[in-house]
């Protein structure tokens, strides 16, 4: 497993991670399953995994804890996320910060969050949601000062909403903030336009997050896909949303070369820009595992190719379904 350089940090951190939302609360999860996904990925050489104490209500972290308390001897990144407090998933202009993250309440899901990890301190703490209006206000900045010095927390980092990657811009000029995680695939490049620039420029550790689009780039969905009841995509795959994302993933099959499956070229689409330190795809099984970790060591994709996925960029903008 290659890794990279994660921003100011100067953690060396793999560069296929592990996203974990999937295995808190999504429906078909084993947590049996989950834990040997896991433990395979830390042998094979994954060392960063993402969670939020918003995955099953502090499930997902449980989970994490387990896993790193089950090894000891190795070096594994622990990051997190607080919820807002509100529970609007994302912000929306015009939120007060006071209503999503007062300085107490980052505390207390700290806390809640170390209790769920059985830790004693995490690597990077983010905040679930965002608004850029929050950028200068000193209540986070000095609720995260008084957690580092504590030794609670090393690095601090912003979870940006989705299709919103300038929504952090001046947050990050502020200095007070070591990472972001964002959409960022074959489909959503617009990090590319404003965001990463401003990373490489303040040396800002990157999370690509939503690597296969949901779904949609597994090359799996059709228009008749349907998940179980109280199962999240049931309210993100809207009709007018799944038939648009299926019709994408059509148009981009004739360019998958020859031998190479639709998730590989996802991941290896990111894993050629080199703004990105990590990218983190949500697996559940073994063979998820093996298949995505094998990317880190592909060789890089041809310029040609590259430029055929540049065409396949999709921008789209927040909308009702789009939490």
């Amino acid at each position: 497993m290659r890794k990279r350089t994660f921003g100011r940090t100067g953690w060396q951190v793999s560069e296929i991670g592990y996203g974990m939302w999937g295995m808190g609360g999504w429906s078909g999860s084993d947590d049996g399953e989950s834990a040997q996904a896991l433990q395979l990925a830390v042998d094979l050489g994954c060392n960063f995994f993402d969670t939020a104490w918003g995955y099953g209500a502090g499930h997902s972290e449980k989970l994490l804890g387990k896993l790193v308390r089950a090894n000891p001897g190795r070096s594994l990144f622990t990051a997190t996320k607080i919820p807002p407090k509100n529970m609007q998933w994302p912000s929306r202009r015009g939120d007060a910060l006071q209503n999503a993250f007062p300085a107490a309440h980052i505390r207390e899901f700290v806390e809640k969050s170390l209790a769920n990890l059985g830790l004693p301190s995490l690597h990077l703490i983010q905040f679930h949601v965002w608004e850029d209006d929050w950028a200068e206000d000193v209540q986070w900045q000095r609720a995260m000062d008084d957690l580092k010095r504590e030794g609670l927390v090393e690095a601090v980092g912003v979870s940006i909403n989705r299709w919103e990657p300038t929504n952090v811009i001046r947050t990050l000029r502020t200095g007070c903030v070591d990472a972001v995680q964002v959409i960022y695939n074959i489909f959503d490049q617009n990090p590319e336009d404003e965001l990463f620039p401003v990373c490489r420029e303040l040396n800002i550790g990157v999370i690509a997050r939503v690597p296969f689009d949901e779904g949609t780039l597994t090359g799996t969905l059709t228009t008749a896909s349907t998940w179980p009841a109280g199962d999240w995509r049931n309210g993100y795959f809207v009709a007018e949303n799944l038939a648009a994302s299926v019709e994408h993933a059509e148009q981009l099959r004739p360019h998958l070369p020859p031998g190479v499956s639709m998730p590989e070229l996802a991941l290896r689409f990111i894993l050629s820009n080199p703004d990105v330190h990590t990218v983190i795809p949500g697996m559940r099984k073994a063979g998820h595992v093996r298949a995505n970790l094998a990317c880190s060591e592909a060789a890089p994709l041809l310029p040609a190719t590259l430029d055929q996925l540049r065409l396949q960029r999709w921008d789209r903008f927040p909308t009702s379904w789009s939490q």
